[in-house]
């Protein structure tokens, strides 16, 4: 993993535009180097979406961005203010450097379009001199790096299982070979044998391609374990940022250790849950400890 930042958020403040104006992101700064896999990690509603959709400029009405700015360091050695981009620099720098993985993408795929379809797409709106042959080629590529069997591209998407859904979606981010791929709740609404299989495809691409991951869920355990580091956020915040083993070791802000807490253990004794400050439900501290056993060194 390189040191080099290849995106840089500074001081972003984004608040929805209603009666009462409520605050979602207030002041939060993060940067996000070369290759790394950056953790955000906090409970429903903290504004860790909210921010993601900020930082590739998805926001709509009522959301606004209203301090702040985001910087992408290209691999060619140019910084390009997100923030400032209109339009046609617009279009051409989302998917192309920074792709995402929404929150519930099994089930944004288009139901009476074929994966071929919607894979052309990609390339018609962002590659429009390609070839049909070079576009299915590639198609067929993705399809194969992500681990489904090129013959599905004439398949619909209710030909597919959730799981192959989703590594669908996971080849359209990478369609264009983006630096960043901002990954929203990826596993969500999948069972666990599946979501392991998905996570193991993160790693593997992240490995063989270079690009770097913001991997955003509340589920803390699992980004010590496959991140390289770990942003907690609350109520708009980012309140702790460490390495994994740092979160993991010695975790300093209270919500952070109630965070780790609030997963019981698998071989601990049941203990009653608790209604905290913080919103969410943990056991008693002495109760329990986190399900996850080591952070992603001690894992391998």
């Amino acid at each position: 993993m390189s040191a080099t930042p290849v995106l840089t958020a500074r001081n972003v403040s984004i608040e929805y535009e209603v009666d009462p104006p409520v605050k979602a992101v207030r002041n939060v700064s993060l940067t996000l180097n070369r290759g790394e896999i950056l953790g955000l990690a906090g409970e429903s509603g903290c504004g860790k979406t909210t921010l993601a959709y900020g930082m590739n400029r998805l926001l709509k009405p009522p959301a606004l961005m209203t301090t702040g700015e985001v910087v992408f360091h290209d691999r060619s050695g140019v910084d390009i203010d997100v923030v400032a981009l209109q339009d046609e620099g617009l279009r051409q720098f989302r998917w192309d450097k920074i792709s995402m993985v929404f929150q519930g993408a099994m089930n944004s795929l288009n139901p009476v379009i074929s994966i071929k379809e919607q894979l052309f797409d990609v390339f018609d709106t962002h590659r429009p001199g390609m070839s049909k042959s070079a576009k299915r080629a590639r198609s067929r590529e993705l399809l194969a790096l992500v681990g489904v069997d090129p013959n599905r591209l004439d398949s619909f998407p209710h030909q597919l299982s959730g799981g192959m859904r989703q590594r669908v979606m996971i080849a359209m981010a990478l369609a264009l070979d983006p630096q960043v791929m901002i990954m929203d709740e990826p596993t969500t609404a999948l069972d666990v044998v599946v979501q392991r299989g998905i996570i193991r495809e993160i790693m593997r691409l992240r490995e063989k391609l270079g690009f770097a991951v913001i991997f955003i869920t509340h589920d803390l355990p699992m980004l010590i374990e496959i991140s390289d580091r770990i942003a907690v956020m609350l109520q708009g915040q980012i309140v702790e940022q460490g390495t994994a083993e740092q979160i993991y070791r010695t975790p300093q802000h209270e919500y952070t250790k109630k965070l780790l807490s609030s997963f019981p253990s698998l071989r601990g004794e049941r203990g009653d849950f608790v209604r905290t400050g913080a919103g969410i439900d943990a056991p008693p501290a002495s109760a329990a400890t986190p399900a996850t056993t080591a952070p992603k060194e001690e894992a391998r």
